[in-house]
């Protein structure tokens, strides 16, 4: 039985573990939360490191990407560093793949998405989710400016998106992550912001912790795409008014995990290291596994 961990600088109330079956083999994939402390996390990657047959980055990114360059960020750096054997991935080889193909199975089977309204909450940590919504025609509003670095500016362009981040990236992966993306106790916290931006939109789109923050208390026939989602967070979009939820990672005991703990599982049934996984790979291996996205809807129309 394969083991695959979460080390998350998450809260640790979001803490879960299920089994499930991978090609005929029982895997264990738990999502491990330190309340924002970055030393509990590499104390417990360097524990953990040979115990576990991959570690995924949670509540971290390693890497993100705009304007085809690649941005590393120092704290996360230290926290793959903990680990000497056994491999670390951060979700963004899925964020390429898996996400992209959720995006083209949304537009053909639930929702056409061209010239539809989307808000992207963060569009460097979700590159092929941008990508892909761009490419399906959407109306685009990217918030990396609002909920990343809290200056109330909609940007209408990946273009701009990747002017904006030779210059702004550079410095910003090397101060603490926590400036820039709720960890611990952080992550509980909801202060109604933005609520035009929410209210333009058709669909909420981008990582459950940004979208989340800010999320004001009426979202009535909104469609969220996200990832990492409690059966409370589910509770929550239906008491606010969501008509459908959309996650790119299945539902597996009762929640959808991260992109980070799904792209260990594929890394260790692949037997590969993270370095050497290639977008064919991700692209086998999903085809394999036959990952499905998570949909629900809340009894209310969504725009058509």
């Amino acid at each position: 039985m394969k083991r695959i961990v979460s080390v998350s600088l998450g809260s640790s109330k979001r803490n879960h573990t299920a089994t499930t079956e991978v090609l005929g083999e029982e895997i264990v994939v738990e999502r491990i939360g330190t309340d924002g402390s970055l030393d509990k996390a590499v104390a417990m990657i360097r524990e953990l490191d040979g115990h576990v047959d991959a570690f995924g980055l949670g509540g971290i990114d390693l890497y993100v990407y705009a304007g085809g360059r690649r941005y590393k960020f120092r704290d996360a750096q230290k926290m793959a560093d903990a680990a000497r054997i056994s491999p670390v991935v951060d979700g963004s080889g899925l964020k390429n793949t898996l996400e992209r193909r959720v995006v083209e199975w949304v537009d053909k089977n639930v929702l056409p998405l061209r010239g539809k309204k989307v808000l992207l909450v963060s569009s460097v940590d979700r590159f092929g989710m941008a990508e892909a919504l761009n490419s399906a025609g959407a109306d685009m509003l990217y918030g990396d400016l609002m909920f990343g670095l809290g200056i109330g500016i909609p940007v209408r362009k990946l273009s701009t998106v990747a002017t904006l981040a030779r210059l702004i990236l550079p410095v910003l992966t090397r101060l603490p992550f926590q400036w820039v993306y709720p960890t611990g106790e952080k992550q509980n916290v909801r202060i109604p912001k933005y609520a035009d931006q929410y209210r333009w939109a058709d669909i909420i789109a981008g990582d459950w912790l940004y979208i989340s923050r800010h999320l004001p208390d009426n979202i009535d026939g909104k469609v969220i795409l996200t990832n990492t989602v409690t059966a409370a967070n589910v509770e929550e979009l239906r008491e606010r008014g969501a008509a459908m939820l959309i996650t790119t990672t299945p539902n597996l005991g009762g929640r959808s995990f991260g992109t980070n703990l799904m792209e260990g599982l594929i890394v260790a049934a692949a037997g590969k290291k993270p370095e050497d996984m290639t977008p064919a790979d991700y692209e086998d291996w999903l085809d394999r596994i036959g990952f499905t996205p998570r949909v629900e809807r809340f009894g209310v129309a969504a725009a058509d």
